[in-house]
C-alpha cells in the first residue's frame, strides 16, 4: 500500500464525510468489480469526458447524482457498513443516473425521476440479493437494468417525458436486414466497447477506463479488452448491424462477463480463458436474443445480457481454482450476498 493510499485510508476511516466520498468513488469501479477509489475517480473522469464530447453534460450530472443518492439511501436503510464502504451500493444507482438523462429528454421533472430511480435501484439491490443468495450469486447490475426498464416503459405513459432510445417499436422480423456503415478503424471500436459499459460512446473514455482497470488489476484490464474484441469480431463475423458495431454496442456486455469470469471469480489460466471465451460468445447470443424480445418495446438491453450469461456461467460452480490476488474481491462479492439481506 503506497503512502498516498495509506493516508487516504486513514483519512476516510476517521472522517464521516471523507468516508462517504470514498464509498462513492468506489461505486464506479465496482461496476467492473474493482474496489479502488482511484479507479473509480478515473472512471468518473472518463464518463465526464464522454458526456461533454457528446454534447450532453447532464449525463455526467446524472451519474454523480445517482451515485450520491444511491449511496445515501443505503446509509438511511442501515445496510452492512463494510459493503457500503466498498461501494457495493453505488454502482447500480450510478448506471441508473446515467441511463435516465441518456434515454429521456431534458426536463426539470427528469431529475426527480432520476432521484426516485436511484432510490429504487438501491432498494432493489437489497431485494434481489436476498433472492440470489439462494444460489450463492449476487444481483450484479441487474437492479439497474430492471429499474431502468421500468422507468423507460413507464415514461411512455407520461406526457411530461419523451423516450429517446433511437429505436422504433416493431415486431421481430419486420425490420430490414442489419446494415449501416462500419468503420474498420478497429482499435477505437474496441475501446468504445469498454466505454459503453457506462453508456458512453467515446474511445477516449474507453482508454481511460482501461487505464483505471490497470491501476487495480492487470488481469481485469486484459480480460476487458478480450471481451470487447472477442464479442465485436464475432458480431462482425455473423453480420451484425454495422452502425451498432462502430459504436461498440456488441462489446460492452462481454467486457463485464470476461472480467467476472476470467479475472475475478477464477484464477486466470488456459482452461479459464477457454471458459471465458465461451462466455463471451454466450453473452453476445443472449444480447442478440434479448434485443429481439425488446425490439417491440424500443427498450435497450443495457447490461441484462451480462447478468444472464454470467449467472449461467457461475451456476455450474466450475470454480477451477481461486485467484490469490483477487480473493478479497471474490470474498467481497460473495459476502455482499449474505450481508445485504
Amino acid at each position: 500500500m503506497s503512502a498516498v493510499t495509506h493516508g487516504w485510508h486513514r483519512l476516510s476511516s476517521g472522517n464521516p464525510l471523507v468516508e462517504f466520498v470514498d464509498a462513492c468513488l468506489r461505486g464506479p469501479a465496482q461496476v467492473m468489480f474493482q474496489n479502488n477509489p482511484l479507479t473509480g475517480l478515473i472512471i468518473l473522469v472518463a464518463i465526464a469526458w464522454g458526456a461533454v464530447e457528446s454534447g450532453q453534460p447532464r449525463i455526467f450530472g446524472g451519474a454523480v447524482l445517482g451515485l450520491v443518492v444511491g449511496t445515501a439511501t443505503a446509509i438511511v436503510l442501515q445496510v452492512d457498513r463494510t459493503s457500503l464502504r466498498q461501494g457495493m451500493f453505488g454502482f447500480s444507482p450510478l448506471l441508473t443516473g446515467i441511463a435516465v438523462p441518456t434515454f429521456l429528454d431534458q426536463r426539470p421533472l427528469m431529475w426527480l425521476y432520476l432521484v426516485l430511480g436511484a432510490i429504487a435501484t438501491t432498494v432493489l439491490t437489497l431485494a434481489l440479493n436476498a433472492v440470489f443468495k439462494t444460489w450463492g450469486l449476487t444481483a450484479f447490475t441487474f437492479p439497474f437494468v430492471l429499474t431502468t426498464w421500468v422507468l423507460l416503459l413507464a415514461a411512455y405513459q407520461f406526457d411530461k417525458f419523451t423516450v429517446l432510445t433511437n429505436a422504433k417499436p416493431m415486431l421481430p422480423g419486420e425490420a430490414a436486414l442489419p446494415g449501416g456503415s462500419f468503420d474498420w478503424d478497429l482499435v477505437p471500436i474496441f475501446l468504445r466497447g469498454v466505454s459503453q459499459v457506462y453508456l458512453v460512446n467515446s474511445w477516449v473514455s474507453g482508454l481511460l477506463m482501461v487505464i483505471a482497470l490497470l491501476i487495480n488489476s492487470r488481469w481485469s484490464a486484459l480480460f476487458a479488452l478480450v471481451g470487447s474484441v472477442g464479442a465485436t469480431l464475432l458480431a462482425l463475423w455473423f453480420g451484425a448491424a454495422g452502425d451498432s458495431l462502430d459504436k461498440g454496442l456488441y462489446g460492452f456486455n462481454a467486457v463485464l462477463t470476461a472480467i467476472a469470469v476470467g479475472a475475478v471469480m477464477h484464477r486466470p489460466g488456459v482452461l479459464v480463458t477457454v471458459y471465458t471465451v465461451f462466455g463471451i460468445a454466450l453473452t453476445l447470443f443472449v444480447q442478440m436474443g434479448l434485443a429481439t424480445v425488446l425490439t417491440p418495446l424500443a427498450i435497450p438491453v443495457l447490461t441484462g445480457p451480462f447478468n444472464i450469461a454470467t449467472w449461467l456461467l457461475l451456476l455450474p460452480r466450475r470454480h477451477f481454482a481461486p485467484v490469490p490476488n483477487h480473493e478479497r474481491v471474490k470474498e467481497t462479492i460473495v459476502s455482499t450476498v449474505k450481508r445485504t439481506v
